[in-house]
């Protein structure tokens, strides 16, 4: 605690006195945010070229924002808490660079924004205002690791956050109309994820007031007991705080602040003490206030407080339109400025003296610009748990299983510094990643049913026991946010459930890059599995590679896609990115088995560089060839080699160049990517004219793009067609025209002398027949398909 605050008295009338004036404060920074851009302290009457042409933002969630925000400042001063502040409603910016600029850490990091009129008015001007701030609590606010761009993920986040940060509590405020949406309402269940031995607590204040943009919200319309029914039926304990009067309010949200800090150290003293941890139910609050609070209360008789009218702008005052500046006037005037703030504009010494200091202020909290503290993996050699390759295609073996090898050494190697989990919405064991659990268990706080429930306990390093990819994705985006380590793993299809939220999280990257002041954090990692290709009779729904093209519009220095081929290749990739920075890296892997093609150094050679021709695969023994395979994914290395077996059988004299594919988004030019290929180096790959057939994991599009300037026109892509249905493996295959069998085909076509080879053409299409009339009968693929193997071209 500063020893300013030592020997206040934090429930005294002075005090929070002293707390009215600096909520009163930060209302009128927020208000002036919205409107003014010259004349800050109403020094002169207000005039058009104060104000700004096209005011915009939001108004109607801010006050009470403001009241919780002062009210947590004064909780860590008594407390000497150390508490993260996470803004749920989506449109609230002013709130957080308010506070931050009256605590002094706004002017810290910005020091053109200084504590004085000059300063104000640059505060005041930079708000949703061409080259200035966003109307969100944008990575270039301080204190925020949550934008709320996208409604739904504020208490995930904090979830994240507060993973083996024992010390932490994160208050995270929910609007009531994020509380509508799916992932919020499912993220009530995340207190069960939550170990009060290991990790830290998070705060719920759900803030009703009543409306959304135009409508009333819905747990607004729901009485008190009501809510705290629901809410002790979802293990919450929940506390009310409810009224205008903030004579009232002060002391009233004081001793329930008090209570809920007071319930979760006792909680968590509890646990340490018995070093056991019992499903405690966690505090959380209801503060009800109304829409606007201390806004205008009407305009021309129409209600404005208390109303969906004071959501965004309520005053229609801009450099057109005057006829409300004295009701703007006389708002931001009700707030006294003169009591506020000093002659050079600075907020008066009493007032200040109750904000926390250092890096107790919410805004410098290190976890929220976690990238300077971020402790670095111990990362074992991942060639000790390569498979044997060294005749290609002879093993046989499930890449996420031996990848599950692999991470058990990771988690058993970083205990001490607990910075790294896995998250996933119960398919750890789907995946083939069980080998986790001979080391850790899920993480669980619910009760435990013998002898049925299996590896669940208190510390467990995987969280996987909430069937919601929203939760999973939206726990690792706060643990990796505030500067840990990890992963998320779902099924393929399935990924499309959370696109939005990678690409709000690209977009948090791309700005906070822009941020001098932030440090880079680990970047997230994303494992898809149960792939398009097989999906074990799931059907049609499982099937939708279309992540691979979501990501690959982002800019391209925060996107990363992995395709490897086999396990050791998958090893390798995993030890490029677990310790990686500041990007998205999306690895798409098999969990079934497969043959084994590529040694520990090619694998790590592939990763480097991102695509190799693979000798062992290839007869133009590095000179010009006559067609080139390149195959990208697990099942496209497979067909593409099945393919190169026949053709090199049926036309043993053609030169085939075989290249594989990891790092797909390598194939960029240079132009567009500096991490691609220049044309040069593309045609060494590729060739000017020869064919090339490219056999891809996703939907085709994809590389049409990534291949769209290059030389070569002669590109024939097979890859995902959206044709699916329940069917074996390699009929799903078939249909796509992605199998050795059409391959073959593909290529014969684009040979010079195409008719010679009719007769290869007849066959293939003979072994498609005899495929469709086997399939339905004996529910299963030809001996020749399944009993395949590589034997090498000989």
């Amino acid at each position: 605690m500063h020893q300013s605050t030592k020997l206040m008295d934090f429930s005294s009338k002075d005090y929070l006195n002293k707390l009215d004036a600096y909520w009163r404060a930060a209302n009128y920074l927020s208000v002036g945010q919205l409107y003014l851009k010259d004349n800050p302290m109403l020094r002169n009457p207000l005039k058009a070229a104060d104000v700004k042409i096209k005011p915009i933002g939001h108004w109607g969630t801010i006050a009470g924002q403001n009241f919780i925000y002062a009210h947590l400042n004064r909780v860590i001063n008594k407390y000497d808490a150390n508490i993260l502040y996470i803004e749920g409603p989506g449109h609230g910016g002013q709130v957080m660079v308010s506070n931050s600029y009256l605590d002094g850490s706004y002017s810290e990091i910005y020091p053109e924004v200084s504590q004085d009129i000059n300063g104000m008015k640059k505060l005041f001007r930079q708000f949703s205002f061409p080259g200035g701030v966003a109307s969100h609590a944008a990575p270039g606010t301080p204190g925020s690791i949550h934008e709320g761009g996208e409604l739904g993920y504020s208490l995930s986040h904090g979830v994240g956050a507060i993973l083996d940060n024992p010390d932490l509590i994160a208050a995270v405020v929910i609007g009531d109309g994020e509380a509508e949406t799916g992932p919020l309402a499912a993220s009530w269940f995340s207190n069960r994820f939550i170990n009060p031995v290991n990790d830290g607590a998070v705060l719920p204040i759900l803030h009703l007031n009543g409306y959304k943009l135009s409508n009333p919200t819905i747990l607004s319309r729901v009485n008190d007991e009501d809510l705290t029914k629901y809410f002790e039926g979802m293990a919450w304990e929940p506390f009310f705080v409810v009224g205008d009067d903030p004579e009232k309010l002060h002391p009233e949200m004081a001793k329930v602040f008090d209570t809920v800090i007071e319930k979760i150290k006792a909680i968590q003293e509890g646990a340490h003490k018995s070093n056991k941890s019992v499903h405690p139910r966690w505090p959380m609050i209801v503060f009800r206030t109304p829409k606007g609070w201390t806004g205008p209360k009407e305009k021309n008789g129409v209600p404005i407080e208390g109303s969906f009218r004071a959501h965004q702008i309520p005053l229609s005052v801009n450099q057109q339109n005057m006829e409300y500046s004295d009701a703007l006037t006389e708002w931001l005037k009700s707030y006294k400025p003169e009591d506020l703030f000093d002659e050079t504009g600075r907020i008066k010494p009493d007032i200040e003296g109750i904000t926390p200091k250092g890096e107790k202020r919410m805004a410098m909290n290190p976890v929220a610009n976690a990238g300077k503290h971020v402790v670095d993996l111990q990362l074992p050699d991942f060639r000790q748990y390569a498979l044997d390759n060294s005749v290609p295609g002879k093993a046989k073996a499930q890449d996420m299983e031996v990848l599950g090898n692999y991470l058990k050494a990771v988690i058993q190697e970083n205990r001490k510094n607990r910075n790294f989990r896995i998250f996933g919405p119960d398919e750890t064991m789907s995946n083939r990643l069980s080998p986790l659990f001979d080391v850790t268990n899920r993480q669980w706080e619910a009760s435990i049913r013998e002898p049925n429930d299996e590896f669940l306990g208190a510390k467990g390093r995987v969280i996987d026991s909430q069937l919601s990819e929203h939760q999973a994705e939206g726990m690792l985006e706060g643990y990796v946010l505030t500067g840990r380590h990890g992963f998320f793993a779902s099924y393929g299809s399935f990924l499309r459930v959370v696109d939005s939220m990678l690409t709000q999280h690209f977009k948090w990257m791309r700005k906070a890059s822009d941020q001098k002041w932030r440090a880079d954090i680990p970047s997230l990692n994303i494992v898809s599995s149960s792939t398009v290709f097989q999906q074990d009779h799931n059907g049609y729904t499982h099937q939708d590679p279309g992540i691979l093209g979501h990501l690959a519009d982002k800019k391209p220095e925060f996107i990363r896609e992995y395709l490897p081929a086999d396990a050791n290749t998958l090893l390798a990739v995993f030890d490029k990115v677990l310790n990686d920075r500041q990007k998205i890296n999306l690895i798409v892997s098999s969990k079934h088995p497969r043959p084994q093609w590529f040694s520990a150094s090619e694998a790590k050679e592939l990763v480097e560089k991102g695509l190799k021709r693979i000798e062992w695969a290839s007869t133009d023994q590095g000179a010009e060839p006559d067609l080139v395979i390149a195959a990208c994914g697990t099942e496209p290395n497979l067909e593409s080699l099945a393919a190169i077996s026949i053709l090199h059988e049926k036309l043993p004299e053609l030169k085939i160049r075989f290249i594989n594919v990891v790092d797909i988004l390598k194939l960029r030019s240079q132009r567009l990517d500096p991490r691609g290929l220049s044309d040069e180096e593309f045609n060494q790959f590729f060739t000017k004219e020869k064919p090339v057939i490219f056999v891809f994991h996703g939907f085709e599009g994809l590389i049409r793009n990534l291949l769209f300037d290059r030389h070569n026109r002669n590109v024939h892509i097979h890859g995902y067609r959206e044709n699916g249905d329940i069917t074996t493996p390699f009929d799903m295959r078939v249909i796509n025209q992605m199998d050795r069998y059409n391959l073959v085909k593909e290529a014969v076509r684009n040979l010079p002398d195409v008719k010679k080879s009719e007769n290869i053409i007849q066959e293939m299409d003979n072994i498609l027949e005899k495929h469709r009339q086997f399939i339905p009968t004996e529910g299963t693929d030809l001996p020749e398909v399944e009993n395949w193997e590589w034997n090498g071209l000989e």
